[in-house]
């Protein structure tokens, strides 16, 4: 059983390393930067531990792995889950779609500002789905493939 935080408020951001479009960019993930995404993981471990603790789990319950039995309380847990968060690498937004200063792409999926160029990709949703992003991303793939005819 995992605790998954579907709906993150820490945003991180993706920058070009140089001009040369072969070197990897630098990303920074931010992962747990708003302080609600953590206490957001503490409850969901707590859930998590309270089902699995259940009388009808019980012949299928070994032991706890992950932080492990007894005295993973507090300020305790909330350092366990900061040396041990991870990603399912969903990662979307770093060309996001909307009509702010911010966006990136309009609702065509044009880049603001560069002539004959689109983005069709995960990249331009504004916010994470809540599951994985395939189904979301095929859909952005035929509306822009719908768009480029």
């Amino acid at each position: 059983m995992h605790t998954v935080l579907m709906r993150p408020r820490s945003r991180g951001w993706l920058r070009l390393r140089t001009t040369d479009p072969t070197e990897p960019p630098i990303i920074q993930a931010n992962y747990l930067a708003d302080e609600r995404d953590l206490e957001g993981l503490v409850r969901g471990l707590e859930v998590a531990r309270r089902i699995a603790a259940a009388e009808a789990l019980g012949e299928y319950r070994g032991e706890e792995l992950g932080p492990g039995p007894g005295g993973w309380e507090g300020e305790a847990l909330r350092d366990y889950i900061r040396d041990n968060v991870v990603t399912f690498f969903h990662q979307v937004g770093t060309c996001r779609m909307g009509a702010d200063e911010d966006a990136v792409v309009d609702a065509e999926l044009r880049v603001r500002g560069v002539q004959g160029l689109r983005v069709i990709d995960a990249s331009v949703m504004p916010t994470l789905v809540g599951g994985a992003t395939h189904a979301a991303t095929v859909m952005i793939a035929e509306k822009g493939a719908d768009l480029l005819k």
